[in-house]
C-alpha cells in the first residue's frame, strides 16, 4: 500500500476485465484479498497518515466491490466509463407496456400485503426475481458483445424500476411475515 496510487477505475483496482459479465466468485475473492491488504486494523501501530491512507484504501475497495457487485449498477458504472451517459434522472421515458405492466404489479403488491397473502407476495417476488436475472443476462449481451449502449441504458432504467418495486415486495414480505 505505501505509494500506490487510487485507480479511478473500479475494474481495475480488483484487477477484472471492464465488462458487465463478470464471475461473481472471482469478484468476492479480489475484493476479499485487496481487503485484506488494505483493511485498517493492520495499520493500527502505523502514524496518523499510514491510518488514513488505510481507511481511504479500504474505503475505496468497499466503494467498488459494492458497485461491481450489482449487476445493475454496474452496468451504470460501465455505460459511464464507457463514455455513454445512460441519462437515469434525465430520461424518464418508458414503454407504455412496461409502466403498465409496473403499476399493475404495484397494485397486486399493495392489495396483496393490505389482504397480508404471503403466497401471493412471495409469488410477485419469484417472479420479479426472475424478470431482474433475464434483465442482467440481456445486459451482458447488449453491453459485452452488441455494444447496443443505448439499448443498455433503457434496460438499465427499467432495471431501476423494477429493484424499486423487489424492494417494496421485500417490505411487504417483512410486514406481513413478523
Amino acid at each position: 500500500m505505501p505509494g500506490a496510487k487510487f485507480s479511478a477505475d473500479h475494474f481495475a483496482l480488483l484487477d477484472l476485465p471492464r465488462q458487465q459479465g463478470l464471475d461473481s466468485d472471482e469478484l468476492d475473492q479480489r475484493f476479499r484479498s485487496l481487503q485484506a491488504l488494505v483493511h485498517p486494523d493492520r495499520y493500527l501501530q502505523a502514524g496518523d497518515a499510514q491510518q488514513r491512507l488505510a481507511m481511504q484504501w479500504a474505503t475505496r475497495v468497499n466503494e467498488a466491490y459494492q458497485i461491481l457487485k450489482s449487476p445493475g449498477q454496474r452496468a451504470l458504472y460501465l455505460l459511464t466509463l464507457l463514455g455513454f451517459d445512460p441519462q437515469v434522472e434525465s430520461n424518464t421515458a418508458m414503454p407504455t407496456a412496461f409502466l403498465m405492466q409496473q403499476m399493475e404489479l404495484r397494485e397486486e403488491v399493495m392489495a396483496a400485503r393490505a389482504a397480508s397473502d404471503e403466497d401471493s407476495l412471495e409469488v410477485a417476488h419469484a417472479t420479479l426475481l426472475r424478470d431482474i436475472a433475464e434483465a442482467h443476462q440481456q445486459l451482458i449481451t447488449l453491453i459485452d458483445h452488441q455494444h447496443d449502449y443505448k439499448a443498455a441504458a433503457d434496460l438499465v432504467r427499467k432495471l431501476m424500476f423494477q429493484e424499486k418495486l423487489l424492494y417494496e415486495i421485500n417490505d411487504a414480505l417483512e410486514a406481513v411475515t413478523s
